[in-house]
C-alpha cells in the first residue's frame, strides 16, 4: 500500500467499537460484522466522491482556494491527473472502501480539441484500470460533467443549439465506454443545467423532448455496446439554473412515465437535493422506493438555514436510521451504493481532515443500519402500520381494492352503516419507539 500522499494513515482505518477514543478508527461500521443475513460492506457499499475529496480546492464564491493538495503540484495535466488518481487510490485503500463514483473531467483533464479530451480520457481510463487492478478497488458508478464547460451554460440535453447538444452527446458516449471499460455497476445522469432560468426564452415542451431524445439516444448506445450496468437519474430542484426539469423524485418518475423511459432508469436520490426540493431524504427516498425505482444514494446532508447545496457529510443518526429503514425495506439498493457526494469544509485544510469526515459519515449510517435492522427484526413499527391499515384487509375495503364495488355500491352500503369512527394515529408512541431504539 503507498504511503505517499496521506503519511498520517499507515494502515487501514480499523473498527475498535464505540467506546474507542482514537479519531482514526470506526465506532460502528464493522465491515465484517453480519447484519440481517449479509456483512455491513455488502449492505452498505459506500463510495468515495472524486470530485468533492480530490478535485475541491477549498474554494468558494466568497473565497481564493484554501487547500494545498499534494496531488496537484504537477504543472502537466496529465501528470497532475495520474497523481491524483494515485492519491485517489492511497485513499481508498486506506479508508477501507470498495467504490467510487466520477465525473469524466474529474479523471481527466480536458484538451485543446474534441480529439486530444478524448485520448485524454482513455489515457486516465487505462490508468484507472491498472490501479483497480492492483487494489480491488471498484467503480460504483461514472458520469459526463455537462455543466462546468461555458458551452452549457444555457443546458446540455436542452441546450437552444443543437451543436452543443451534439456536443454533450458525444460526450456523454464517451462516458458511458469509460465506466463500461472499468466495470462500472452504474451509470448517472445529472442535468445540472437542464432546465430554465426564465420563462420569457423557454420553450418547456420543447426542452423536455429534447432531454428525452437524448435519455433514449443514451439507452440506445448502452443495449448496442452491451452494457448491463444500471441507468440513474440524480433529481435536483435548482441551483444552478432556476428550475431543473427532474426537480425532485415524483417529477422525474412522472417525466420518465410520460416519455416511456421508465423501464431503463432509477434514481440516485441525494440528500441535500431532497432539502433544496424542500423536502425531507426520507420522503425522496420513500417516493422512489414506493416506484421500485430507489437505485442509489448520495450520501450527505444539507444546512436548512443556508439555501443552497453544502454538500455537508451526514452526521445524524436519525436520518440515516430513516434511510436504511426505507432501504431494508425493499431489500437493498441492488447494484447501487451510498456514495458520499459530500466534501469537508473550507477551513479544514489538512488532508487528514477527508479521513476524518469519511469516518464519521461511515459510522453515522453502520450506526442508522443497525438500529434499522433491529426496528425490522422487532416488528414493532411495521405491527403498527398494518394494523392502521387492517380494514382494507377485509369486509369493504377489501372489496374497495379489488375492484368489486364502485361509487353506487358503496353509497348502498354507508347508508346502513354507523359514521366511521377513526382510531389513532399515535404518531408521538411511533416518534418515542424510534428514540428508544436510537438513545
Amino acid at each position: 500500500m503507498a504511503n505517499k500522499y496521506f503519511p498520517e494513515v499507515k494502515e487501514p482505518i480499523p473498527y475498535e467499537g464505540k467506546d474507542s477514543k482514537n479519531p482514526l478508527a470506526f465506532k460502528y461500521y464493522n465491515k465484517d460484522q453480519v447484519v440481517g443475513g449479509q456483512t455491513m460492506s455488502s449492505r452498505l457499499r459506500f463510495a468515495v466522491a472524486y470530485w468533492h475529496t480530490f478535485m475541491n480546492f477549498g474554494s468558494d464564491v466568497f473565497g481564493l482556494p484554501s487547500f494545498n493538495r499534494l496531488w496537484r503540484k504537477s504543472s502537466d495535466p496529465i501528470t497532475r491527473a495520474k497523481d491524483t488518481m494515485e492519491a485517489a487510490f492511497e485513499f481508498f485503500q486506506k479508508l477501507g472502501v470498495e467504490y467510487y463514483c466520477f465525473h469524466d473531467r474529474d479523471i481527466s483533464p480536458a484538451g485543446e480539441s474534441y480529439t486530444e479530451t478524448k485520448e485524454n480520457l482513455e489515457t486516465m481510463v487505462g490508468f484507472a484500470k491498472e490501479l483497480q487492478s492492483d487494489t480491488g478497488i471498484k467503480l460504483l458508478w461514472g458520469t459526463a460533467n455537462l455543466f462546468g464547460d461555458p458551452i452549457y451554460s444555457q443546458g446540455a440535453a436542452t441546450s437552444p443549439n443543437a451543436h452543443v447538444m451534439a456536443n454533450a452527446a458525444a460526450q456523454v458516449k464517451n462516458a458511458i465506454e469509460a465506466t463500461y471499460e472499468l466495470g462500472g455497476e452504474n451509470y448517472v445522469f445529472w442535468g445540472g443545467r437542464e432546465g430554465y432560468d426564465t420563462l420569457l426564452n423557454t420553450d418547456i415542451r420543447r426542452e423536455q423532448e429534447q432531454m428525452a431524445r437524448f435519455l433514449n439516444m443514451a439507452v440506445d448506445y448502452k443495449q448496442k455496446i452491451n452494457f448491463k450496468g444500471q441507468f440513474l437519474i440524480e433529481p435536483k430542484p435548482c441551483e444552478p439554473t432556476k428550475h431543473q426539469y427532474d426537480s425532485d423524485a415524483a417529477t422525474t418518475l412522472y417525466f420518465l412515465k410520460e416519455f416511456d423511459l421508465i423501464d431503463h432508469f432509477k434514481l440516485n436520490i441525494e440528500a441535500n437535493h431532497a432539502t433544496l426540493a424542500g423536502s425531507s431524504f426520507e420522503h425522496e427516498l420513500a417516493v422512489a422506493s414506493a416506484a421500485g425505482k430507489l437505485g442509489s444514494v448520495d450520501a450527505n446532508r444539507g444546512d436548512y438555514l443556508l439555501g443552497w447545496d453544502t454538500d455537508q457529510f451526514p452526521t445524524d443518526v436519525y436520518s440515516t436510521t430513516l434511510a436504511m429503514l426505507i432501504i431494508l425495506n425493499q431489500g437493498g439498493l441492488g447494484s447501487g451504493g451510498l456514495n458520499f457526494d459530500a466534501k469537508v469544509r473550507r477551513s479544514s485544510t489538512d488532508p487528514v481532515d477527508l479521513f476524518y469526515a469519511h469516518i464519521g459519515g461511515m459510522d453515522a449510517f453502520a450506526r442508522g443500519l443497525l438500529i434499522a435492522d433491529k426496528i425490522i427484526e422487532d416488528k414493532i413499527l411495521s405491527e403498527l402500520v398494518n394494523e392502521r391499515y387492517s380494514s382494507f384487509n377485509s369486509g369493504i375495503g377489501k372489496k374497495i381494492m379489488s375492484k368489486q364495488v364502485g361509487l353506487e355500491d358503496l353509497e348502498m352500503w354507508i347508508r346502513g352503516e354507523d359514521k366511521p369512527v377513526l382510531k389513532s394515529g399515535r404518531q408521538e408512541l411511533l416518534e418515542n419507539i424510534l428514540n428508544s431504539y436510537i438513545f
